[in-house]
This record gives C-alpha cells, structure tokens and sequence, in this order.
C-alpha cells in the first residue's frame, strides 16, 4: 500500500512542477501587448491614420488590459482552464482580426471597431496571466516572490522571444508577425489546460528547500534564455541558415525547463522501496493521531489576512498597500508602455527602418529587472 501512495505522491508533485513549467511556456508567448511597434507601422500605412490616431490605437490596446479585473473576479468562481480557454479564444480573435487587415485579405475596418479589435487583444493577456499567476502562487505559498519574479519575467522575455523568431524565420514580415501573435498563444494555452492546475502547497521543510533549489536551477536557465537572445540581437545581418539554427536553439532552451518535473519524479521513486519495509505516509500518522485523541473542539476565529495571504477584493481595497501599489502602477507603468508603443515611430526618426532589436532589448532587460525584484520581494517579505 505505501508503495502506491508515495508513487502517487511522486506524480503530484511532478504534475506541480510540470504545470509550472507549462505556465512558463504560457507566460513566455504573454506578452504580445509590448510588440505593437513590430506591426504599427503597417497599421499606419493601410489606414492612412496620423500619427495622434495611431497612438490612440495603441492606447485602444492599453485598455483591455484596465478590464483585467473581470478575469480577477472570474478566477474565484471558474476552473483554470476555463480562464485559460477564455484568454486565448479572445487573443485569437483580436489578433486574427488585426492579420488579416495587416495582410490584406480583408479591407480595413472601421477606426472604431479596429479599437475594438486591440481592445480585446490586449484584454486577452489578463486571463492568461491571472490564470498563471493565482494556480502557481497557490502552488507555491512559501516561494510566491520567486515564482512570480520567474512567471512576469517570462513575460517580458515573450517580446523578444516573438521579435527575434519572426526576424529569423519570416525576415519581420508584419502579417508573419501577427499569425504568430494569434495561433502560437491559442496553442500553447490548448496544451496548458491539461497540465496547469491546482496542486497542494509544500507541507514540510524538505519540500520547501526543494522548491527553492528548483527555482534556483530555473533562474539560471531563464538567465541562460534571455543571454541568448541577447546574443542572436547583436549578430549582423544573420544568413537563413544562422537564423533557423537560431531557432531551433531557443525552442531547445525553452523546453529545458521539463527536467525539473522529470526529476521530481524519478527522485520519488527510490523512496518507495522504504515504504515497502513497514514505515507508512506522514499523513497515514497524522490521520492516526487525530483519530486517538478523541473529540476536540474547535474554535476558529477570523483575523484579517497579512501580506502574502490571499485577499478578498473588500479586504485588499482596505489596505494601505494596495492603495499605494495601485498608485504606483498608474503613474509609472504607463511610461513604460507609451515608449514601446512608440517605439517604431522613435526608431524610424532616428533613422532606423528596422527597430526589433530595440523591442527585443527592452524585453531581454526587463526580464532581469522582473525575476530579481521577485527574488528580493520575497526576501523582506519573510
């Protein structure tokens, strides 16, 4: 009987780890609200909108990210892979929209309703995120700095990730662009309905140092990810071949990350062996020593969750942290959205006809300014 249990105890926790890694995948193709300057200029060709038009499209694009609140109420009442199904059919209609404008298989909608159209994309990234980022946290209570530094760095590793494969594969074809930016995420999130989900949290030291060596091993592979784009940016005019080898490298780095939940898996499996001579499961003897203890009486009394605890809207609303992390959000996120979404139009004034390499930089730092802050928050949070 205890070896059963623990080989079932061996695949839940490498079904965790494997639905992280799944949500890295997710969060990796997250972030297509930053790549508007890879296509904007094509947008603004067929269009024929000036310049005060086109940033009004992008700020179009901004604002279904604002309605991200509706897939935060969602998360509470509906299974992750429903918000992630929701996410993704939304990306893929705005985004399918946008392709077949930008390739001209259809005639320019309307100013209005190509609003419409951004709005949903950008709207479409809430749900992947929260999704993402509310299953792992709950994965991984005593590691939710770490976790979340790793997820939202990905997330801006995503920009670079689709500016330097759509360099190398379709040579910055903005319509290529787009078809990437609508089927890869539905895809993606098709896969991560089967392996995101809920999981029970670490309840022993062992596990936690556990988590922290295996987050320590998955910083360093998305350090590893985001030197090599970095590299493949400053390459002077790539060949084909160079380009494709190029690619098939990042997909390879990509998928690295899967050794974690085969080895948490492999790892469970000698211990099954000691299962076998007589010892059973800590929870066989708790479960024991509740039973032996009689009745007890318990009196449970609310307390106002603390940081790092999960907030009810009403309970975070009340707290002075939430008030000053929405007013630093509103005053200094938006700054960094209006230079990416301006991005083409700053390079083409500077003389640059190509700007992706910019985009891509601008992720690729990002990226280490997101996991180490993740890293650090959870350092003074404890």
């Amino acid at each position: 009987m205890g070896f059963f249990q623990l080989s079932s105890l061996s695949r839940s926790t490498a079904g965790k780890w494997l639905g992280l890694v799944t949500a890295v995948w997710i969060q990796s193709i997250c972030g297509n609200d930053y790549t508007f300057s890879n296509y904007s200029r094509a947008l603004k060709s067929l269009m024929h909108l000036t310049q005060i038009e086109l940033n009004n499209l992008s700020v179009a694009k901004d604002v279904g990210k604002a309605f991200g609140l509706l897939a935060g109420l969602a998360s509470d009442r509906f299974p992750t892979w429903a918000i992630l199904l929701i996410g993704s059919l939304e990306g893929l209609l705005g985004y399918g929209v946008q392709w077949l404008v930008v390739s001209q298989r259809i005639q320019p909608l309307p100013y209005w309703q190509m609003c419409i159209f951004l709005c949903l994309g950008g709207n479409s990234t809430t749900w992947l995120n929260t999704a993402v980022l509310v299953t792992c946290i709950r994965n991984f209570r005593k590691n939710r700095g770490p976790v979340s530094g790793i997820l939202k760095g990905f997330v801006g590793l995503s920009t670079g990730i689709f500016t330097d494969l759509c360099s190398a594969l379709f040579a910055d074809d903005p319509s290529s662009f787009l078809v990437m930016l609508s089927l890869i995420p539905f895809a993606v999130c098709l896969t991560g309905i089967f392996f995101l989900r809920e999981s029970p949290p670490a309840s022993t030291a062992a596990e936690s140092e556990e988590e922290s060596k295996y987050f320590g091993i998955l910083n360093g592979l998305a350090v590893i990810v985001a030197v090599y784009l970095l590299i493949f940016g400053f390459i002077p005019d790539p060949s084909t071949l160079v380009s494709r080898v190029f690619a098939g490298g990042q997909l390879v780095l990509l998928t690295s990350p899967l050794v974690i939940p085969l080895h948490s898996y492999f790892k469970g499996l000698p211990i099954l062996d000691i299962e076998e001579e007589g010892k059973e499961p800590l929870l066989q003897n708790e479960e024991k020593v509740r039973e032996e203890a009689g009745a007890e009486v318990v009196v449970r009394r609310r307390r106002r969750p603390v940081v790092g605890e999960e907030h009810t809207i009403a309970e975070a609303l009340s707290t002075m942290d939430f008030w000053i992390l929405f007013v630093s959000f509103l005053c200094g996120v938006g700054t960094g959205l209006a230079v990416m979404n301006n991005m083409g139009q700053i390079g083409l004034a500077l003389g640059y006809s190509d700007v992706s390499i910019f985009v891509a930089l601008t992720s690729i730092w990002g990226f280490f300014g997101r996991i180490i802050s993740g890293s650090v928050s959870e350092y003074f949070i404890q």
